[in-house]
């Protein structure tokens, strides 16, 4: 399974959002997955692509010129995929995958997974969307979904939505329930 995950490059946040990384990773290479991710070093980036490398998956990562000139550039990826803009960056990140995961993260995050939400809302993909709730990070984010559903700017019943979860070992399980 190809595994997109988008997530936080910030060091500076709390150490116990930092080691979802080393879970995730982690599993995704004792699973023999690989994973697609934004080819750059920084917080669950990097926590993410060193522990799924440590576990043996294949890493992908996907960068545009401005991260790379900025010396962001991981060093652990088995392939690498350059491409010209963050624009070009979410829509490679998300033909590559065979489903996307969303950490916790801030507004680059926010956009890559609004960016998938909306691109399947019209049609361009049907890939699922975890988004990991971890101790009600996005509750917010669920809660604004239901306002704009209840003013109707969202249609409902929707024929897609994002996938909110709240344990790891939960976003483990539909991912493994897709296999079959």
């Amino acid at each position: 399974m190809r595994i997109a995950v988008y997530c936080s490059a910030k060091d500076a946040i709390p150490e116990e959002y930092l080691s979802l990384g080393d879970t995730l990773g982690a599993w995704i290479g004792a699973q023999g997955n690989t994973l697609i991710y934004g080819g750059a070093t920084g917080g669950l980036m990097s926590r993410t692509s060193d522990a799924a490398k440590a576990a043996g998956a294949h890493v992908i990562g996907v960068i545009p010129p401005r991260i790379k000139a900025a010396g962001r550039l991981a060093t652990n990826c088995d392939y690498l995929i350059e491409v010209n803009n963050m624009s070009e960056r979410k829509q490679r990140m998300r033909d590559e995958a065979d489903v996307i995961v969303c950490l916790p993260g801030s507004y680059g995050t926010l956009d890559e997974m609004m960016d998938a939400v909306s691109s399947a809302i019209v049609g361009e993909h049907h890939k699922p969307v975890f988004v990991l709730n971890y101790k009600g990070f996005y509750e917010s984010l669920k809660q604004q979904i239901r306002v704009m559903q209840d003013l109707q700017f969202i249609p409902t019943p929707q024929h897609y939505e994002p996938i909110f979860i709240d344990t790891m070992e939960e976003l483990w399980e539909r991912i493994n329930e897709l296999r079959n």
